[in-house]
């Protein structure tokens, strides 16, 4: 039996070949691919404490990250002369309400540090309660990095301890976490 050889289709004028559909197919996902890497590269993933690689011409940085509801703050602390920059600000200016303002200076007032170490910090997410509490969590372990004496104090006032209470989540079946929907007799 003789049986016909089948001859490729012969591409369309308007269609691309197949080899060139499957490299532009292709072509984005490298595009995305890169622009990760270089996203990635850009901002390293922030890691829990420890001393930071470098060191200015003060002295060693020591950094660390605090956390508190939905807030992050990323924490450094090196010695200086006191100064406290929220995200590229104040923090007076960053934390318009004074309570706030003492929950940041608790770890510092409590170890004599006010005047003798700057602390820079990047905070998202949140309220501004939660990332007060954030704050104050992440100058808490930087001072733990910079001196392991404090230690004891920070623990005795309780600033070592993450406050694990978040959001409950919503259950299905009701309107919110705990709140039912209308119940009608009839």
């Amino acid at each position: 039996m003789d049986t016909p050889e089948v001859q490729p289709e012969s591409p369309s004028p308007e269609s691309p070949p197949p080899a060139q559909v499957e490299v532009a197919k292709e072509a984005p996902k490298q595009a995305r691919k890169s622009a990760k890497q270089v996203k990635a590269s850009a901002h390293p993933a922030p890691v829990e404490t420890g001393e930071a690689e470098s060191s200015n011409a003060q002295g060693p940085v020591f950094w660390a990250t605090g956390r508190r509801k939905e807030a992050v703050a990323r924490v450094r602390v090196l010695p200086g002369t006191g100064t406290i920059v929220v995200n590229n600000q104040p923090y007076d200016r960053y934390f318009p309400r004074e309570m706030l303002r003492l929950t940041i200076r608790q770890p510092l007032l409590l170890t004599h540090q006010l005047g003798k170490v700057d602390v820079l910090v990047t905070v998202d997410g949140g309220g501004l309660t939660g990332q007060a509490g954030a704050v104050r969590l992440g100058i808490a372990r930087a001072l733990t990095e910079l001196d392991p004496a404090l230690r004891g104090a920070l623990r005795g006032a309780g600033l070592l301890t993450r406050d694990p209470r978040m959001k409950e989540r919503k259950k299905y079946g009701r309107k919110g976490a705990r709140k039912r929907f209308q119940w009608t007799k009839r």
